[in-house]
């Protein structure tokens, strides 16, 4: 209701009674301004599509109502075109869950306790694939033969997924459940098989959980996290031309050291090669246009530029410093200067 006081958002997240240090939020629910429950539901048309403009005006002046945060971020990180309807977006939706599925039913063949509700912290291989665990299963698993390169590179990772996970948002009571302990893991697991480019940096975890208390389904909070670190790598790597160049160098003279780092370079300089591309004809196609939450991280990155180029030696730094950011950002700033971008990035567009 228009004039009532704004509500903290606190409540919304539990904090366990003995974190009596734990700041408190400065997002406030502001009636009339806050994107609502019911505002979001009549943005869109009976087939289903979103009216994306007015949304973006609603969340730029009040935010988002923690009650709908996780299915709003779904088309603020592009899991969704705002245009797509009820009907194709469950489409979608059913058909990611079957792939997530399919991917953890994988990993589970290689490392079973993927997926059984447990996770692990201490090693269980080292780097020439010996157990490194006295697990009987960790030992079974051993004894059928040599484990192939990119198993154990897999595996190297899980315990250090394992002790980032129970450092994660340990002040909220919704990590005081083993299950979200061991969604997040299993998340965090699955996307380092996928994803073996990527593999798990340090601070993911910090990156994922919100996805978790966000979504419900697992498979669908995988789906965000998936194109949130899709974004992270163009943005972080393609936004700020210096940024790009210089990992782009770093990581070409390091590709004479390895063959991990050769698939790396590979990987950034295939990422390059999408958003020049998508710059250059983006505004000579009738494909759906960049997202705003293209524009909004980007002027966090442009804020963050200097120390990102100063500081950041490689992946695990960028996301990091990225990492530090939460909880610490001038959300109200960040939506003013993705505006200014996205503006700009229009005007250049018409040019073109």
């Amino acid at each position: 209701m228009w004039g009532a006081p704004a509500e903290p958002a606190d409540s919304y997240y539990e904090v366990r009674p003995e974190c009596t240090d734990v700041p408190k939020t400065r997002f406030k629910i502001k009636p009339g301004k806050t994107l609502s429950a019911r505002k979001w539901q009549a943005a869109f048309t009976p087939e289903g599509q979103l009216d994306i403009g007015k949304t973006l005006s609603r969340i730029h002046r009040g935010g988002i109502h923690p009650s709908i945060r996780g299915e709003v971020w779904e088309f603020l990180l592009g899991c969704y075109e705002p245009k797509s309807t009820f009907d194709e977006r469950e489409e979608i939706r059913q058909r990611r869950r079957l792939q997530y599925s399919a991917w953890k039913e994988e990993c589970h063949q290689i490392f079973p306790v993927v997926g059984s509700g447990k996770f692990i912290t201490a090693p269980v291989v080292t780097e020439d694939g010996i157990s490194a665990s006295s697990s009987k299963m960790v030992k079974e698993l051993l004894s059928h033969g040599p484990l192939d390169k990119k198993v154990i590179q897999w595996m190297l990772t899980l315990h250090q997924i394992g002790l980032d996970v129970i450092r994660t948002d340990r002040t909220l009571v919704f990590y005081e459940k083993q299950e979200n302990l061991s969604k997040l893991w299993d998340i965090l697991a699955v996307y380092a098989w996928v994803d073996r480019d990527v593999g798990y940096c340090q601070g993911m975890s910090d990156l994922c959980s919100p996805m978790i208390i966000l979504l419900e389904n697992e498979a669908d909070a995988f789906w965000c996290f998936e194109r949130l670190m899709r974004r992270l790598m163009m943005w972080a790597l393609e936004y700020d031309p210096h940024l790009f160049y210089l990992y782009e160098e770093a990581e070409s003279a390091a590709s004479t050291k390895s063959e991990g780092s050769k698939a790396k370079a590979k990987s950034i300089r295939q990422c390059g090669k999408y958003e020049r591309e998508n710059m250059k004809n983006g505004a000579k196609t009738s494909e759906a246009p960049l997202p705003i939450s293209v524009f909004l991280v980007a002027s966090v990155l442009k804020d963050k530029s200097s120390k990102l180029l100063q500081e950041a030696r490689g992946l695990d730094d960028v996301v990091k410093i990225l990492n530090d950011m939460t909880g610490n950002l001038d959300a109200k700033k960040a939506c003013i200067g993705a505006m200014k971008l996205h503006k700009k990035y229009l005007k250049k567009a018409k040019q073109t």
